[in-house]
């Protein structure tokens, strides 16, 4: 599975942006988008399952991201609203072959090249 991230960019914020990741062979179980700060950790920012019904947001940015997935395009995007400086950070796609939606980076098997995010204040 490859996986090619697109959409970043820089953002005033209070806007909003759209994130895309298009991925190449089978059709992961499960898909994530996670994000990465200079000298932070790698955290997760959502979460879906194989048919969509199922996702995942940490308290960050529950109720203002959303993930969604079109596996007749075998594509994933994250739609970010109110964005706020803090989720400046390069975004990343990952798949897992886990058929139970994970939240940790190790429980990811594939992941794409990743995509900036910038959101001025």
């Amino acid at each position: 599975v490859q996986l090619q991230a697109s959409g970043g960019g820089l953002v005033q914020a209070g806007g909003s942006l759209r994130v895309s990741c298009a991925a190449s062979g089978r059709t992961s179980p499960s898909m994530g988008w996670f994000r990465q700060a200079p000298g932070q950790e790698r955290e997760i920012v959502a979460a879906i399952s194989w048919n969509g019904i199922t996702t995942y947001y940490p308290d960050s940015v529950k109720g203002r991201f959303t993930i969604s997935r079109d596996n007749a395009e075998n594509t994933v995007y994250l739609q970010m609203n109110s964005l706020k400086p803090e989720d400046t950070a390069v975004y990343y796609c990952a798949a897992s072959r886990i058929p139970i939606i994970r939240t940790r980076p190790n429980d990811y098997h594939y992941w794409g090249q990743g995509t900036q995010v910038t959101v001025s204040s």
